[in-house]
């Protein structure tokens, strides 16, 4: 593959990234497809794609640079700011903690596709379960208990809870996003509180990710990988500071029904594809 097919992958890579970050359909998922196909399916691929995720934080920052420049600046003295900032972090340590303890185990054995295909079809039937149960909440909100309406409602133990079902997660398919929106959504917080949070709790858990990863396999690297991952982190902020901003106004009249049956049969279809040998994905 010569250096131009290489740098065109990795912007396919940083487009799928940039698209599926924050949308309940997997990132990662999408990514360990993509690779299989475009031949990123080794240890330096795998790098590759978690490093890339970074330039979709970047994008959340961007898109909430008020929030987070307000709270920053108000962190000394105010209670609120405080408040916000140590609900994040408590929401951040569950899968820093577990990520430690098992992440390299769930790499050596579950990041194939199909555990993937397998786990996108599973989320997406979550999904359709939670977006019933939310569909009964509108119609009778007095038979329900009142949502958390704002991130800046949220009290530490909603935090601990979101940041729990964001461990979720660490199985490939699963979709970070998707674990916290639609956790947080069970848990009782407002599909904006959720989405919110979601985004927030993506910047410490992806850029620590990132560099945790950049740092444990800094052997694979060298200088002439710079323009590769340059572009994938340039194509994934610009995708997903699109994708961000489109979510925000989509989640305010639409449901997420329609990621949940395009998980199924994106599962679906991975899984026939492998079983008859239509497509050949690489481990």
């Amino acid at each position: 593959m010569d250096d131009v097919s290489i740098l065109v992958n990795g912007a396919v890579m940083g487009v799928v990234e940039g698209i599926t970050e924050f949308l309940p359909i997997s990132s990662t998922g999408h990514l360990i497809l993509a690779g299989s196909l475009l031949g990123f399916a080794n240890d330096k691929g795998k790098v590759f794609e978690i490093a890339i995720q970074t330039g979709a934080i970047f994008a959340v920052i961007l898109v909430y640079w008020e929030k987070i420049r307000a709270t920053v600046l108000a962190l000394p003295a105010d209670r609120d700011a405080q408040r916000f900032a140590f609900n994040v972090l408590i929401g951040f340590l569950p899968a820093v903690v577990l990520g430690l303890l098992f992440g390299k185990a769930i790499k050596a054995h579950l990041f194939t596709p199909v555990v993937v295909a397998s786990t996108f079809i599973a989320g997406g039937l979550v999904i359709l379960w939670a977006e019933r149960r939310q569909a009964r909440r509108d119609a009778d909100p007095l038979a329900y208990p009142q949502a958390v309406a704002t991130v800046d409602d949220m009290t530490p133990l909603d935090a601990l809870k979101v940041g729990l079902a964001q461990c979720l997660a660490l199985v490939p398919g699963t979709s970070r996003s998707g674990a916290t929106i639609i956790g947080g959504m069970l848990l009782g917080l407002s599909r904006k509180a959720a989405t919110d949070f979601s985004f927030f709790l993506a910047i410490p858990t992806l850029i620590g990710a990132g560099a945790y990863s950049l740092y444990k396999e800094r052997a694979l690297l060298s200088l002439a990988d710079l323009p590769l991952f340059a572009v994938g982190l340039l194509f994934s902020f610009a995708s997903a500071w699109l994708c961000v901003r489109w979510l925000l106004r989509f989640i305010s009249t639409h449901s997420f029904t329609g990621f949940a049956y395009y998980r199924i049969v994106f599962g679906l279809l991975v899984l026939a594809t492998d079983w008859w040998g239509w497509v050949v994905w690489a481990a």
